[in-house]
């Protein structure tokens, strides 16, 4: 529904965040993937929103085991991606929250955000400092009554920028 608008909303933008959108969203260009597409929307606005999307997201490509053990280690909140080559689908997608692996083996990035954000509502955990404007974006599905029939994980900020990313239901 929204996705069009922030496609829009990202071309127009310019100077290094521009580039920046541009070079996530090409990915979109090259795939119909659905999943695909959601994981380069939450990239760019985390990009948008003048963030860094490893932040968020960290991808880990054929990666040493103890190097990977050690980054979660270290990571409060996030999701990572386990890749044995850049260009392959992830083999692994989970959630850390505070230097532990709760969920793994998740879907796609765009399920492992609702549901991290989901985690960290449920159980009251601050927000990271490094996530500051992006939390105010997807927090609004856990909150927001105006569709209540919906499966969908809206998010916006406080300027109006709005998505909705749609889940099948089961």
């Amino acid at each position: 529904m929204h996705t069009p608008r922030l496609i829009s909303l990202f071309k127009k933008r310019g100077g290094q965040i521009g580039k920046r959108l541009a070079s996530i969203m090409a990915a979109m260009a090259e795939d119909d993937d659905v999943d695909l597409g959601r994981e380069c929307i939450i990239k760019a606005l985390c990009v948008y929103l003048n963030e860094d999307p490893e932040n968020l997201v960290r991808e880990y490509v054929a990666a040493d085991e103890a190097l990977i053990q050690g980054s979660i280690e270290e990571t409060t909140v996030g999701i990572y991606a386990f890749k044995q080559r850049e260009a392959d689908i992830p083999d692994n997608i989970g959630i850390v929250l505070e230097g532990q692996v709760v969920l793994q083996e998740l879907d796609n990035v765009a399920l492992a955000a609702a549901m991290l954000f989901g985690l960290m509502f449920a159980l009251n955990l601050d927000y990271p400092p490094e996530l500051s404007y992006y939390k105010p974006t997807l927090i609004v599905r856990f909150t927001d009554e105006t569709h209540p029939h919906s499966k969908d994980c809206v998010y916006m900020n406080s300027e109006g920028i709005a998505g909705i990313f749609q889940q099948e239901s089961p």
